[in-house]
C-alpha cells in the first residue's frame, strides 16, 4: 500500500512538474516616442507574487545569453524582465556596431535613466510581481547601466553588476542618495576595466555611506559569463560564472526575498 501510494504521488508531481514551465513573453513598450520590445521571464508555477530582477544585456542587445540568465533567475523565482535599451529590439553582431549603439546611450545619460525606468515601470506592472522589491543585474555595458541607476538614487533593492564596465556618466552621490546595496562581480584580468575606475568607484560609493561589494575573480576576461565570448579581450570562463552566480543569487535572496 505504500508503496503505491508514494508511486502515486509521484505521478502526481511529474505531471505538476510537466504542465509548469518557464514563460518567456515578448512584451512591447514605449519611452516617449521611442518602441521598446523586451521580454518578461517568470515560472508560472509560482502563484503568488514574487520580488522581481530587471536585466540590462551587455551592447550587443537582447541576445541568447540574456534569455539564458533571465530563465536562470526565474528558476530562483523572480520575474525577470529584458530591458531593450536600443529601442525596436536592435542588435549587432560585431563590435563597431555594439559599440556605436552601447555609446548612443551611455552619451545620453537622460536616455540611459529614462529606458531603464520604461523596463523597470514594465516589470513592476506584471501580475507576478511584488513592486515593492525589484532588483537589476547587468552584463557589461549593462552592468555600467544598472550602477549608474544605483547611483542615480533609483528605486532598487539590490543591483548586481557582472563583468560591468565602470565607466560613470552619472554625478557622484551623496550619503543617502542610493537605495540599493551593491554588487560588483568582475574579472581580475578584465583589460576593458581600468583600476583607476575602481578607486573612483570606491571613493563615490564610500563617500556615500554605500553598501557594496566588489568582487573579482582571478584568471577571469571580460564578459566571462557568456558562452559566446571566444575572441579576446573577451572570454568565456565556467568556473568564475559558477562562482559568480552562486554569489548573486545569495545576494538577491538576502535583500529582495527578506
Amino acid at each position: 500500500m505504500r508503496t503505491s501510494i508514494l508511486a502515486a504521488l509521484w505521478a502526481i508531481a511529474m505531471v505538476a512538474s510537466a504542465n509548469a514551465a518557464i514563460k518567456e513573453e515578448p512584451v512591447t513598450y514605449t519611452d516617449g516616442e521611442t518602441t521598446m520590445k523586451g521580454f518578461v521571464v517568470y515560472d508560472d508555477a509560482i502563484q503568488t507574487k514574487r520580488p522581481g530582477i530587471v536585466l540590462v544585456p551587455e551592447w550587443w542587445g537582447i541576445t541568447n545569453h540574456m534569455h539564458d540568465q533571465a530563465r536562470d533567475f526565474a528558476r530562483q523565482g523572480y520575474t525577470a524582465f529584458i530591458a531593450d535599451m536600443y529601442g525596436d529590439a536592435k542588435t549587432a553582431d560585431n563590435p563597431k556596431d555594439a559599440s556605436a549603439l552601447s555609446s548612443s546611450v551611455m552619451k545620453n545619460p537622460k536616455a540611459m535613466e529614462s529606458r531603464f525606468n520604461a523596463a523597470r515601470e514594465q516589470l513592476a506592472k506584471q501580475a507576478s510581481v511584488n513592486p515593492q522589491r525589484i532588483g537589476a543585474a547587468g552584463y557589461c555595458f549593462g552592468g555600467a547601466v544598472v550602477l549608474n541607476m544605483a547611483r542615480s538614487g533609483a528605486d532598487l533593492a539590490a543591483v548586481a553588476g557582472f563583468h560591468a564596465i565602470l565607466g560613470v556618466n552619472t554625478p557622484a552621490p551623496a550619503p543617502g542618495t542610493v537605495k540599493a546595496k551593491i554588487l560588483v562581480l568582475n574579472g581580475a584580468d578584465d583589460s576593458l576595466v581600468k583600476p583607476e575606475q575602481y578607486d573612483a568607484l570606491k571613493k563615490d560609493f564610500d563617500a556615500a555611506k554605500v553598501d557594496y561589494r566588489i568582487i573579482e575573480y582571478p584568471g577571469a576576461m571580460h564578459a566571462f559569463t557568456n558562452p559566446e565570448s571566444t575572441d579576446l579581450p573577451f572570454r568565456y570562463d565556467a568556473k568564475a560564472t559558477q562562482e559568480a552566480e552562486a554569489e548573486a543569487a545569495k545576494f538577491f535572496a538576502a535583500d529582495l526575498k527578506k
